[in-house]
């Protein structure tokens, strides 16, 4: 055990140079800690795979839910914990048998999970509302929840158990809580523009935790200088001249340009260093440096499959393992030559033809969709995300939307100058993402005669687009709740007014199939930069919850800002004459939103759903 082997090397150390064990920081893979399994989360096919080592051969896949993200096994043993993100629960099973034991019910949106030694206790950070839950593994029962910033997805342990260290995903900031008192005793802040830190690895014998992040310049529409790939470092022994520094990793190797790191792993002898890279579909492999300066050396770039997402190595640093997400494979990579060893096909493609063309076009930092490989358009709407950026477009401010029914709320953009997904194809070739694109021969203008149909691989992109839907609100688990109830009242009041434009089972008066319903509600006037006027298209309210701050130019903070500060005119529904108990409830049932599935409604109303 990793507390043992501390324990005999002495306390004035805080990392022993040991082998880490299984579990230690989140991934969408761990081994056990004794080389022989290895599992793998499948998001698209709602299953952990089963893997024997060092054979490479597939034993069994377990179903486990909607969307799982982080596995990790427990303690020594054979069991794994997997995080289920859309069904809000963490299931327990057994790795031997296949057999799922328990299924533990956390608030919303568990995301990254890891062990402690005795694999007594596990670690799950809840994207929504921003903590760590400690499950007692005996019971298969929440202990205890801590706060943990923002947004938290990246969760590592320390080698004696006595801290975790965890990484806020919209902000890369990172965090260090006692585990003794739950509280926060750290922290390590990013850049103002740096984006999606999903991962935090600790290296095994040294104070050194590595994030893989992006850095997102707002203020540039352009390819070339809006979206950056970084690797983090964090000193975790309060060194304040080296703290936290980023490492870029588009000039790593020479001017080679990479794009979305997703993961890094270390070598649990500390000596190599993997980060893979989502975008652009390739690795770097390199040697970690003890100089508090470079930090790690290329030794080769790597070509991987399509959307590698996950890296881990044995533990006796032999072998390396990469997940290609949309190839549904993992392979099996030598650590002292570098060279491919076997492959392993994890799940079958649980896609359909055109969807999983347009999820490899939509992930893809490469030809024909971008020309200069920082970008792709999961740089920005990851997993049909927002990336929590409000953007100075050449049209103005533009907070980036979720994708969450698309499919049945065009026309799209705030700005409604897209009425079909197709019309993308003007931002492929433009200045953003410069691809060749996807029609060969002209392009209809947006809003002018339908690109669909003009090409397989672009109605594939907007099939995948528009496959997005919503998870149940965590605020209605138990149904709307008195005060949600209430504000439901007062929503629907004809006077108040905010049902007249969030209409409908979407809550929005966009509707697919129907001319566009642009309103001025006061917003946009400040802005020097917007040029399509102050005339905005109606926004989905569904997952509101989650996706603060509101509003085109994210210019107001939380929803009851919606409501007060920017609302002086009574423009944007009547509410100056509510008093504050209304408003309150009025809130309740805004974040409530969805309490109950959008689809079936929508289909008895005669909305149109648009797959492609």
């Amino acid at each position: 055990m990793r507390m043992l082997r501390w324990l005999l090397l002495g306390c004035c150390v805080s990392f022993a140079n040991l082998p880490a064990e299984a579990g230690s920081s989140n991934s969408l893979m761990d081994i056990s800690a004794d080389g022989k399994l290895l599992a793998c989360s499948n998001r698209d096919s709602g299953t952990v795979t089963i893997v024997e080592l060092p054979a490479l051969k597939k034993l069994r896949e377990i179903k486990v839910g909607h969307h799982p993200e982080g596995v990790s096994f427990i303690g020594s043993t054979h069991r794994l914990a997997t995080a289920v993100y859309d069904d809000d629960v963490v299931v327990f099973a057994d790795a031997d048998s296949g057999e799922v034991t328990h299924r533990v019910d956390v608030f919303d949106e568990p995301y990254g999970v890891v062990s402690n030694n005795a694999g007594s206790r596990l670690y799950v950070t809840l994207e929504f509302p921003g903590r760590v839950v400690e499950i007692d593994t005996g019971r298969a029962a929440v202990i205890r929840e801590m706060e943990a910033g923002s947004f938290p997805r990246g969760i590592a342990i320390t080698p004696k158990d006595d801290r975790l260290v965890v990484s806020e995903y919209l902000t890369t900031k990172v965090l260090s809580i006692d585990v003794q008192s739950g509280r926060q005793v750290d922290e390590w802040a990013g850049g103002e523009t740096d984006n999606l830190a999903r991962q935090v690895v600790i290296h095994p014998s040294r104070p050194k935790a590595y994030i893989p992040h992006i850095r997102a310049r707002v203020t540039i529409p352009q390819g070339e200088g809006s979206i950056f790939p970084y690797v983090g470092t964090v000193d975790l022994d309060h060194k304040e001249e080296t703290r936290r520094k980023r490492i870029p990793m588009d000039a790593f190797i020479g001017a080679l340009v990479t794009a979305n790191p997703w993961e890094v792993a270390i070598t649990p002898d500390g000596k190599r260093f993997f980060v893979v890279f989502a975008g652009t579909n390739d690795m770097f492999a390199c040697q970690t440096v003890d100089d508090d300066y470079r930090e790690i050396t290329p030794l080769r770039l790597m070509r991987l499959g399509n959307n590698p997402r996950a890296v881990r190595v044995s533990p006796d640093s032999s072998r390396f393992y990469v997940y290609n997400a949309l190839d549904f494979n993992v392979v099996a990579y030598d650590v002292a030559s570098l060279s491919q060893i076997k492959d392993v096909t994890v799940c079958d493609n649980p896609l359909s033809e055109d969807v999983h063309l347009g999820k490899v076009l939509f992930y893809t930092a490469l030809q024909p969709m971008v020309g200069r490989r920082w970008i792709s358009c999961s740089s920005c709407h990851p997993d049909g995300q927002a990336d929590g950026r409000t953007w100075h477009n050449p049209d103005g401010l533009r907070a980036t939307p979720p994708l969450g029914g698309l499919a049945f709320t065009h026309p799209q953009h705030w700005s409604a100058d897209r009425d079909e997904t197709q019309d993308f194809e003007h931002t492929i070739r433009g200045p953003l993402m410069q691809g060749t694109g996807l029609i060969r021969g002209r392009l209809n203008d947006s809003l002018g005669k339908p690109n669909k149909g003009l090409s397989k691989s672009l109605d594939a992109l907007a099939a995948y687009t528009n496959s997005h839907r919503f998870t149940m609100s965590p605020y209605a688990k138990n149904g709307l709740s008195d005060s949600a109830k209430r504000g439901r009242e007062l929503f629907l009041n004809e006077t108040i007014g905010c049902a007249k434009c969030h209409s409908g089972p979407f809550y929005t008066d966009s509707q697919s199939g129907k001319p566009s319903q642009m309103h001025d509600i006061g917003t946009g006037r400040g802005d020097k930069s917007e040029k399509m006027g102050t005339k905005y298209d109606t926004p989905t309210l569904l997952s509101l919850y989650r996706t603060a701050p509101y509003l085109h130019d994210a210019s107001a903070a939380t929803l009851m800002d919606v409501l007060r500060s920017q609302n002086p005119n009574d423009q944007h529904g009547k509410t100056s004459h509510l008093k504050d108990g209304q408003l309150e409830d009025l809130v309740e049932f805004l974040k409530a939103l969805p309490y109950e599935d959008p689809e079936p409604a929508a289909e008895q109303a005669g909305i149109k759903r648009i797959a492609g």
